[in-house]
Formats: C-alpha cells, sequence, structure tokens
C-alpha cells in the first residue's frame, strides 16, 4: 500500500539513545535486538515514528557521535542484519525510522582521517578534512583563538606543523565540505540506508558543515558579530547548497526520505533548512529553552507557526532531547536558575520542587501534543523521568567534563538507562548493569510500576497519543481571549486545548473533557494543569 507522503508533518516522533533504551545482552550497553525487543511499548505507546540516535561505530568520544564508519553497526550495539530486523520489527507496527546522520565530522578512527595523518602536509587525503599550517615561526600556535563546543581549541596539533579543525571533540575532525568526496560520500551513506528501509533523516549540527577560512582569520571575540550567513562556520548561506542536492536523492524514493534539521539559529533563519527544497523541517528549540511561561509559550507558538508556514512545512515542538536537562527538572527549578550549577551541586542547590516539575511537565507536553505539526518525544520521558543529576565525577562519560576542567557537568543525566522494572539488577534495562548509574528512585517509576495504573504518566501519554490522533485535522489553530496567565486554542474538528499557567483554578471550557494532565479540582482547571475539551462530539 503506498504511504502518504506528508505522514511527517503532525507525527509524533520519539526518540532512542540506543547505548540507554535496552539491554539484551547483559553487557550494560543497549543494543538493537534490546530495542526490537521494546517495540511493543513503542506501538502502545503510539508514536508514529521512532528517531534512533548514532549506531555506528564509535570508540563514544562524544557519545557515539563520533563515528568510524558512517554506513555500519557498532558490534557492541548489533549488525546490519539485527538492524534490519528493528526495521521490519518497527514497520510491522507501523512506526516509521528515522535515523542520525554526523556529516560535520567522523571520528578521528575514520579510514579517511587516518590516511590524512599518515599522508601528511598537502596531500590530497588532508584536503578531505580542515588541516591549517599553525602560527609561529614553526606552526607551534594555533590557526586561531577559536574555542571549540566542549572546551579548548577547536584546532588540534598533529606535530607536523600543522593543526586540524574540530568544532566538538578533538577525536571528530571537521570534513571539508568542499571536497567533492565528502559530498559524494554521504550521498552513498544516505542511500546505503534508504536502500535498507529508513524513512527520514535527523541532521546533526546541520547548520556547521560549510565554513570559510579565508585569511584572516577572525578573532573568537569577532566571531559574536558575524551573523545572517556571514559567521565563518555556523549558518552560512552555501550549506543549503548541500540540501538541495540530498532533497534530489530523498526524492528519488516513494514516498519521498523525509530529513529534519538540527540546526541551533535564529528563528528567521531556520525557513531554509526546513523548505520542500532542502530538508522539509528544521528543529524549533524555542519552547526547549522556555520558562513555563503562559506568555513565551503563546509567543514561541505564534511565531514558529509563521515561520513554518513561510517554509512552506510544519513545525516542530520538543521539550526534551539527549543533550539538555530533562524538563521535569527544569521546571522543577525557579525561573531563570543556572541549570549547570544546579547539575554541579549534584541536584541540590536550589532543592527542586519535583513534584512542581513533574505536574508542569505533564502540562507542557500535553500542550505541545495538542499543536499543529509533529512533537518529537525524548526516551523516558513518557515515564515522567527527572535528571539524575548526582553522577559521581568517575562516572560521567560527557567529554564536556574534562574538556571543561570540570567547570560543565555534561550531558550523562538525561542519558542514563531506562527502567523498565522495579526490580532487578538495572531495572529492567538488562540482565546485567547499566552503563551509568541509576538511582534507586527508578523502581518508582519504572514501565511495569505504571504500566495500566490510572493518572499515571505513562497512562497519560498513552491516551493523549490516542487522543491526538483521532482529533487531529489540518495544521491550524485558532488563540482564545484567556487571562494573561492562561493560554488556549481551538483546532479544527471541534476541540479546545486550555493550559493554566497560573496560581488559581480556572473555569473548563464547555463541551466534553477528552484528556486532562493533572487531576480537575470541584470540575476547574488547576495551576499546572493543561486540559483537553471536544466541543463538538
Amino acid at each position: 500500500m503506498t504511504q502518504p507522503h506528508d505522514w511527517w508533518r503532525q507525527a509524533v516522533v520519539y526518540q532512542v539513545y540506543p547505548r540507554s533504551f535496552a539491554d539484551s545482552g547483559g553487557d550494560g550497553i543497549g543494543d538493537l535486538p534490546g530495542i526490537t525487543s521494546r517495540v511493543p511499548h513503542l506501538a502502545a505507546l503510539g508514536v508514529d515514528a521512532v528517531w534512533l540516535s548514532p549506531f555506528y561505530p564509535s570508540a563514544l568520544a562524544d557519545g557515539g557521535y563520533d563515528v568510524d564508519d558512517h554506513r555500519d553497526v557498532d558490534p557492541k550495539i548489533g549488525t546490519l542484519e539485527q538492524f534490519d530486523e528493528m526495521v521490519a520489527a518497527l514497520h510491522a507496527a507501523g512506526i516509521k525510522l528515522v535515523v542520525d546522520i554526523v556529516p560535520n565530522h567522523s571520528s578521528n578512527r575514520h579510514v579517511w582521517f587516518q590516511e590524512a595523518l599518515a599522508a601528511g602536509p598537502g596531500s590530497p587525503e588532508r584536503e578531505r578534512y580542515v588541516f591549517r599550517h599553525g602560527r609561529g615561526a614553526d606552526g607551534e600556535l594555533p590557526p586561531s583563538d577559536w574555542t571549540a563546543m566542549f572546551g579548548g581549541s577547536v584546532w588540534e596539533p598533529v606535530g607536523d606543523g600543522e593543526w586540524y579543525l574540530h568544532l566538538f571533540a578533538p577525536e571528530q575532525p571537521d570534513w571539508n565540505w568542499n571536497h567533492p568526496d565528502v559530498r559524494e560520500d554521504h550521498l552513498r551513506t544516505l542511500r546505503f540506508w534508504a536502500d535498507r528501509g529508513v524513512d527520514g533523516f535527523r541532521i546533526d549540527v546541520a547548520n556547521s558543515l560549510a565554513k570559510d577560512l579565508s585569511e584572516p582569520l577572525p578573532t573568537q571575540a569577532e566571531l559574536a558579530d558575524l551573523v545572517d550567513g556571514a559567521h565563518r562556520f555556523f549558518d552560512r548561506d552555501e550549506v543549503h547548497d548541500v540540501y538541495v542536492e540530498w532533497r534530489k536523492l530523498f526524492d528519488e524514493y516513494d514516498p519521498p526520505r523525509t530529513a529534519v534539521a538540527e540546526a541551533w539559529v535564529p528563528a528567521h533563519r531556520r525557513a531554509r533548512y526546513a523548505s520542500p527544497e532542502g530538508l522539509g523541517q528544521a528543529f524549533n528549540f524555542d519552547l526547549l529553552q522556555s520558562d513555563f511561561d503562559a506568555t513565551a509559550f503563546r509567543t514561541i507558538v505564534t511565531e514558529n507557526l509563521a515561520f513554518a508556514r513561510e517554509a512552506g512545512s510544519s513545525s516542530t515542538w520538543v521539550l526534551s532531547n539527549h543533550d539538555v536537562v530533562r524538563h521535569a527538572s527544569r521546571y522543577a527549578l525557579p525561573a531563570g536558575a543556572d541549570q549547570n550549577a544546579w547539575l554541579l551541586s549534584a541536584g541540590k542547590d536550589p532543592e527542586p520542587d519535583t513534584p512542581g516539575g513533574l505536574r508542569r511537565a505533564r502540562a507542557a507536553t500535553t500542550f505541545i501534543l495538542a499543536l499543529p505539526g509533529s512533537t518529537y518525544l525524548y526516551q523516558g520521558e513518557e515515564l515522567g523521568l527527572a535528571e539524575v543529576a548526582d553522577i559521581p565525577a568517575a562516572d560521567l562519560q560527557d567529554p564536556t567534563w574534562v574538556r571543561s576542567g570540570g567547570e560543565q557537568k555534561g550531558r550523562d543525566g538525561c542519558r542514563v538507562p531506562l527502567p523498565w522494572t522495579a526490580a532487578g539488577p538495572s531495572y529492567g534495562f538488562g540482565p546485567g548493569g547499566s552503563h551509568l548509574p541509576q538511582p534507586s528512585w527508578f523502581a518508582d517509576v519504572a514501565v511495569d510500576q505504571q504500566d495500566g495504573v490510572e493518572g499515571s504518566t505513562l497512562e497519560l501519554y498513552r491516551q493523549a497519543l490516542a487522543a491526538r490522533r483521532r482529533l487531529q485535522g489540518a495544521e491550524e489553530l485558532e488563540w482564545l481571549e484567556t487571562p494573561a496567565d492562561v493560554v488556549a486554542f481551538t483546532r479544527p474538528g471541534g476541540w479546545t486545548c486550555l493550559t493554566n499557567f497560573g496560581d488559581e483554578p480556572v473555569d473548563v471550557p464547555a463541551g466534553r473533557v477528552v484528556l486532562a494532565s493533572g487531576e480537575l479540582v470541584d470540575g476547574r482547571v488547576p495551576a499546572d494543569t493543561t486540559v483537553w475539551v471536544e466541543t463538538r462530539v
């Protein structure tokens, strides 16, 4: 049966971080057979697609985003045959698959990078990456003072007077996207996975491929003033030439393969990434960076729906992912709190309002699920998981911790392996331990403790996704007049979503209550609660 080409426009996509989802082998690392075994959970949840974070061969210098081979599976995670079995299981359950593509860099173990190191300065092999001669008499100084995303210099010396560029960790050398070999190899990668049944691609740091390294190089301070296409390595206009070429490849398939850009760019620059001639969709991280606030939520939604219309795409809504503090914990902190300082205090300063954070997280998720566009969920949020903020320093894996000299705690707290059962050596994650330590409170929020329990976060997600599927209509909404601390809108088909961001209960809109993120009080919507009401039944 022919699949609709626009399935992605209002899809619910569930992000799986494979090393922390389910472990079938008992080595403490999640794997592809583990994911396959949990497809019934994903089907019962009601998601339309799975986004699979990197599963490629990797030394894990950056959680798998340091890729040795873009067309293979890490042996610790599985095999290509097991990948095919996972795809078949997902498709049999009616679930699409989106995989992560990491085009800005390879790992330093990639065969081409090893060839570049061996070949020496001026060689054709080095032209596939970004090598520059250092400053100073013998090239002993880096070509510029630019700072890497994980701390330290973006330049790494190789011992022969040359340095290579890495916007992230030293183990992640940046490709030279002006080189035809690099462009052709990535097209081959996209076709390799599309031919194996992959339905779409999430493009990591999609805004960073094109670079201008012409002399003189600006200083780190001067980079901040280079905006709207003028930055030396972020969001340059010529990056879209790459995605026009990719779109032609995607459109060779029936249905066309989808793509979504991870592009941390100003909202007004997002449209080109999401255009039909480009990747087709781009992440909107604005709510993810916002406090739980009525005015902020309404403004962000209004602006991003307009940007989506401008791009000819649909908007995306996301509150958590593998790179940020889980939203149940963000909303448990005072507005504007320094999240890194909180992590460095092991989650003790300030003391989080854990029940309030979960209440607001449930309300925010129910709010975004009512919006037109696609929603991206992160594994474990359907359990109401909070950030694991007290991971001991000796157990931290994120390169940010070391590269920042211990000043940035990193992202490990949202990557702790999931609890499936209240009992077991790793709460059902696998028959052995887990690669990151799990807290004892995981036993209380495990899947088997929430399954079928009325009012549990897991059941709320299941009910919300089922109702969304039934009620979903055209990609439109109409705002309703409300008090300042309340946001409400109607959707085509006759239903209304209302979220109470304030302290006092408010009236439920007229109609039949379909869903509520928390218990109503005397028939009214209490603080930090979202309700869906069907006005035409």
